[in-house]
This record gives structure tokens, sequence and C-alpha cells, in this order.
């Protein structure tokens, strides 16, 4: 059976195929397209994944379209498309279930989906159990976490629901004087108190005179304790909501929130914790056609892209009249990284298949040594042009990794936290955030052979088998898809060399 699901339209599109029970390919429009959505569906990205699994519109068993989109007529347009296929309507936070619970390695669970309104629900919680998914609770707005970790994100000067990531990370410099205020806010049973807010205020995220009474002035003292105070509430709250016992999975673009995680994995709650690493409306189109197949199927390393050959790099290369030199073996390509980066240069990875989801899995990536002392200064000042409290990975081997970071299983997808063993603090400072804590990816040799050849080669050479990464994209754009997106950004940053396969390019 061929599955096609669509999600997150109209503003986060995304496609998504199981071919006979595999997942054959899962894309977001934005990376493939390089613009805003315009359409109603997701034109390239359904092209493309049918490209990958080698399907033809008429090989489309079953079509499954996630709630909300933006036109009734949609479903008529997709049996005109998919013309032998089967049109399935699945709701919003239970393709977000089902993009957690048939992902994950474990066969019962508590499910929790959390983001801003969905499909007017805000957030559920479900029992998944043979291969079942039932929902025991929903929420729905205007109690909603998810607003409030949006306006407090305008609170601070940053952009509500694109930038909520920075307010975590800045959470990591503050105190959480403020905690109560936000429990008080938010509620025990999650029923959001309007008081704090004032709708006549339209800006700095609608905060009324009550809550500013209780916050006091703020100034960049306060932005980090506000910070660190909703971050705090939030996981209570979470915590709560998800009760304790057995397993656990999370979805919904709360759960992006990789310190919300690593709190959850910490807390000795639960047997096991399970993030989507797609957790946020794209990764509907993950859930749509899991909800359909209604069974576990394995995710693997989420690299679920297009690749490119090296005749499609090389013509790319040609046409916009670049040198380059092409390294004739995997070791020939590992080496020659490893003393780029030794001579601490930056490095653009580009290989293989591109990952779904936003975080840079080591096919897209951009590197660095920690060993380079102004590593972090140059990726953060003069490449990604972003804030200092905003750290990188840190990428080592899965099967070492404990030796440098106490982490959960989480890392495998860069969607937890963990934290710095003493020993090494001093090694990885530009890379920590307070208390020790630090983003860590680990990476196995199942997952990423390439990429973990290339730390242990990095090891081998300087004793520490460990690259700081982050994803190849510049100026608030998606992670770099086809070659002619690598060397538009490669040439428009401060990155010295890149590898784009077995094509080295050196500025």
């Amino acid at each position: 059976m061929n599955i096609l699901g669509i999600g997150g339209l109209p503003t986060d599109p995304a496609t998504a195929i199981l071919k006979n029970g595999q997942l054959a390919a899962a894309i977001e429009e934005a990376k493939i397209a390089r613009r805003r959505q315009a359409r109603l569906l997701p034109e390239e990205s359904i092209a493309e994944c049918l490209r990958l699994a080698k399907l033809t519109p008429e090989e489309i068993d079953t079509v499954a379209l996630v709630r909300p989109f933006p036109d009734a007529d949609l479903p008529l347009q997709l049996r005109s498309r998919f013309p032998k296929s089967r049109i399935v309507l699945v709701e919003h936070h239970l393709a977000h279930a089902a993009s957690a619970f048939y992902a994950s390695p474990f066969e019962e669970a508590t499910v929790l989906t959390l983001d801003r309104t969905g499909d007017l629900r805000c957030g559920a919680r479900w029992v998944g159990r043979d291969n079942r998914l039932e929902a025991e609770t929903e929420f729905f707005y205007p109690d909603s976490l998810g607003e409030v970790y949006g306006r407090v994100t305008e609170l601070l000067g940053f952009t509500e629901n694109a930038d909520e990531h920075k307010v975590q990370w800045l959470s990591t410099s503050g105190e959480p004087v403020f905690r109560d205020v936000f429990l008080e806010m938010i509620g025990e049973d999650l029923r959001i108190d309007r008081s704090f807010f004032d709708a006549g205020r339209l800006s700095q995220g609608g905060f009324s005179a009550k809550f500013h009474e209780r916050v006091g002035p703020i100034d960049d003292r306060a932005r980090a304790s506000i910070a660190a105070s909703l971050q705090s509430a939030v996981a209570e709250t979470v915590s709560r909501l998800a009760g304790s016992g057995g397993n656990l999975c999370l979805a919904g673009g709360l759960c992006f929130n990789a310190l919300l995680v690593a709190a959850l994995e910490e807390s000795g709650r639960f047997d096991g914790v399970f993030v989507q690493p797609a957790a946020g409306n794209s990764g509907t189109a993950l859930g749509a056609v899991l909800s359909v197949h209604g069974a576990h199927v394995d995710a693997g390393d989420y690299c679920l892209g297009p690749s490119f050959n090296a005749e499609e790099i090389k013509q790319v290369l040609e046409n916009c009249k670049l040198r380059f030199r092409y390294l004739l073996t995997t070791d020939e390509v590992v080496d020659t990284a490893v003393d780029a980066l030794g001579d601490h240069k930056i490095v653009a990875w580009m290989h293989g298949r591109m990952e779904f989801g936003p975080r840079a899995l080591g096919n897209r990536s951009i590197l660095a040594s920690p060993l380079d002392p102004y590593s972090t200064e140059n990726l953060n000042a003069y490449i990604k042009h972003r804030e200092g409290f905003r750290k990188f990975a840190a990428s080592v081997p899965a099967e070492i990794a404990d030796q440098y970071f106490a982490t959960g299983p989480n890392a495998r997808h860069l969607a937890t936290v963990g934290r710095v063993r003493k020993e090494h603090r001093a090694t990885f400072e530009a890379a920590v955030l307070g208390d020790d804590l630090i983003r860590v990816h680990a990476v196995s040799q199942e997952d990423n052979p390439l990429y973990w050849k290339l730390l242990h080669a990095a090891g081998k050479k300087t004793g520490l088998p460990v690259l700081y990464n982050t994803s190849f994209n510049l100026f608030g754009e998606p992670l770099v898809c086809a070659p002619r997106d690598a060397v538009r950004s490669f040439y428009s940053s401060g990155i010295d060399a890149m590898f784009a396969g077995n094509f080295y390019l050196v500025k």
C-alpha cells in the first residue's frame, strides 16, 4: 500500500510517502521551493517525494490530508490529481500523535501533543497501545501553552510564532524568579488566566498592567529571568499533564523545546521519552501517513529528502564557473575535511539525503573544531549572524558520547540537551549553556556512516572526536537542499571551505 501524506497547510506545508510499509520520502515545501508557500498544495515536495519513491500519482492508494486546510475544495483537487486514491482527512493532533507514537520504539506509551492552536485544539493526551491511539484529554484554545510562549517571545523582542527557540536558549542565562507568576497565569488545570493579558495592547505580547506590575521593568537581566521563569513553569505544567510511569511520546510545536525534553528525560517519572524530531506542523505530513498505516515504522535517521550525485553537483559548480577539486575516495574526503578543521577553517558539509525537520544531523551542516578558540565567535558573528546566547551542538560518536557528556536518547536527533562532564568543561566552554548544559548530537555508524567516520578521524588526529555542528542555512532560510542552494549560502557567508559530495571548494 502506498500512502501520500500532506500536512502543515497553509504555512508549513510538507509531504511524506509511505511505500509498502517503509518511509520513502518526507520533505518540507520551503526547503525545496526556496520561497514562501503561495499555492494551495505543496506541489514541489509532492513531485519530489513521488520521484524519490519511484511512484506515479496513479500508484498512490491513499492520500491523507491533515486539517486544517485553506480551501474546502482541496479534497476534490486531490481526487483529480490522484485518481485511484482514497482521500482521508486526518485531525491535526491525531497527526501529531501518530508522528510520535508510530515512529517511537515503544509498543505502549502516553502521547502528549502540544502546540499553539492546531485545529482549535492546542493539545491532547493520548494512550498508545496495540498500534492504536485513543484520546484521553483534549485542550482547546485559548487555554494554550503555545500561545503563552508566543506572547513572551514577542515581549522579549523576538518574532512570535518564529523565534520561540531563542527564548528557550535565553532562559539558560537567567533565574526563574517569576516562575510563580507564570504558574498562576497557566493554572493547575491548564486554564489560562486572561487577566494577565490586555486585548487593547497590540504589541509586546499584549500583557496587562497586572503582569507588568508583578515583573517590574524589563531590562536585559529581567529578559533572561522572564525566559527562565516561563521555561520552568512550562516544564512543570507539561510534566503534570504527562503524568508518570511508562513511556512518553511528544509532538507538536512546543516539543521542539529541547530544554523541556531534557527536563522530562531527567525527571525520573518515565521509563522512556521519545520526541518526534520534526515536531512542528510540517511533521504532521509524516503523522498523516503513519495514522493511516496504523503500525510502527522505523524513521531511522530522518534523512528522507533528496540527494544529489556527482554529475548533478558538477553541473551546478561548472555553471557557476567555480574552481573545485574532486576527491576520488571517501577516505580522501574525510582526511581533507579533518585537515581543514584542524587548520581552524569553518567547513560546510553537504552529503547524502537532506534531513526532515529543522535540525542538521550531519548531512546539511556547518562544522567547526572545538579546539579552535574562535570557532563559536566566528560562527555566530560572521556566518550565522545571531545572538551569542545561541550555542552550537557538539556532534560525537554515539558509542563514546558518555565519555564527554551525560545525555538522553533523544540526542540521536538533536532533540534534547545534555551536560558536559566536569573534566571536559574547559574544552567545550564556548558551547556550554547555563548549569553545564550543552546541545549534544550522538551520531551512530548506522545512522550516518560518513559523518561518524569524520568524527572518529578528527579524534584520531587531534585526540578529540567531537565537532561543533550547526545547520547549513543563512538569513532565516531553511536548510540548504540542492547544490545551488549550498553554493549561494557558501559564497554569501564567512564559511571557509565546502564539501558537496566529493567536491571540495575553498575560498
